[in-house]
């Protein structure tokens, strides 16, 4: 179901920046706008960077191999990398240089009713598929913050498309605006620095792509919450005294891995306790269908805190 979700947020969103760059590309080449070509790049780029994160999508969806026996769910977050890569050094690196170009040289804007026209419909289609990211991102924010929600969310895909749409929708407004100040001041000016504001929105949207998916490249456990009742079940199964530490990764929106170290009783045999490990397993599973592995490390708590001081 959340893969079904993801790909209907990146398909809209890819089919309206496509429509979108072209109908902007023909404004900007009648009109000489700086503004309309820095949109035109802009959705362009976004164009691109949906057909990665549906490249990601393709590549997570690789069953495990000898080579890679986790699988390679966390190709998508690489690829999220690189979609914040391409907003930063494209979208954002040639709008400002498209910017500083006419400032240094302005270049009036003619027939700016086309920009209008194009701007408008662009705000439309932007809208549309804003409003189904922003819906799909609110199934998954439950009672959290949007910033936080955000720092939870384990798939990149959907907060990553709902960033570049909420960058497109305030490209539009400084493009409409920078365009209607230049018309009415006679002061092409106003059009470069609509650019160069455009070009700074999407450097900031890409830092914050990067921030994120950097989090979830390198490795992200499991939410506080659900550690902490991983730890209550694991406590709470027969045969295990203690629970010394629960360590959780995210290989992908739908994948965890679960390491558990836990101190049995002694009085149980081998049989006892492979049959409390199948029995923690099954529990764990079954409330948290996410996690496909589950590793068990029988340790007493003495052995357990000693290692980890020679650790440190």
């Amino acid at each position: 179901m959340a893969a079904s979700s993801s790909k209907k947020v990146i398909y809209a969103a890819l089919i309206g920046n496509f429509l979108i760059a072209i109908t902007k590309f023909g404004a900007s080449a009648v009109t000489g706008s700086s503004a309309m070509l820095s949109e035109a790049i802009h959705s362009v780029v976004d164009t691109g960077n949906q057909g990665l994160l549906l490249h990601g999508m393709r590549r997570a969806r690789r069953p495990p191999d000898p080579s890679h026996p986790f699988g390679y769910g966390m190709e998508l977050y690489f690829w999220t990398f690189v979609v914040a890569i391409m907003v930063f050094a494209v979208g954002a690196g040639l709008s400002i240089y498209e910017g500083i170009d006419r400032l240094r040289y302005p270049h009036p804007v003619s027939d700016p009713m086309i920009n209008y026209i194009v701007l408008g419909c662009a705000m439309v289609f932007e809208g549309i598929a804003w409003t189904i990211a922003f819906r799909e991102f609110r199934k998954q924010q439950g009672p959290h913050g949007f910033l936080r929600a955000v720092r939870r969310s384990k798939d990149p895909t959907i907060f990553t498309v709902l960033f570049e749409d909420t960058a497109a929708m305030l490209g539009l407004v400084v493009a409409f605006v920078g365009i209607a100040l230049g018309q009415y001041y006679g002061n092409s000016h106003y059009d470069a620095a609509a650019s160069l504001l455009i070009g700074c929105i999407l450097a900031i949207t890409a830092i914050l792509l990067a921030i994120e998916s950097k989090a979830l490249l390198i490795g992200e456990s499991a939410s506080r919450e659900t550690v902490a009742e991983l730890s209550e079940i694991a406590a709470g199964t027969p045969g295990i005294i203690a629970v010394n530490e629960t360590l959780t990764m995210h290989f992908g929106p739908q994948d965890v891995l679960l390491n558990l170290s836990v101190d049995f009783d002694d009085a149980l045999g081998s049989p006892e306790v492979e049959a409390a490990i199948s029995a923690l397993e099954a529990r764990i599973k079954n409330a948290f269908p996410e996690i496909k592995r589950v590793f068990v490390e029988a340790q007493s708590v003495i052995g357990h805190t000693k290692d980890r001081e020679t650790e440190r």
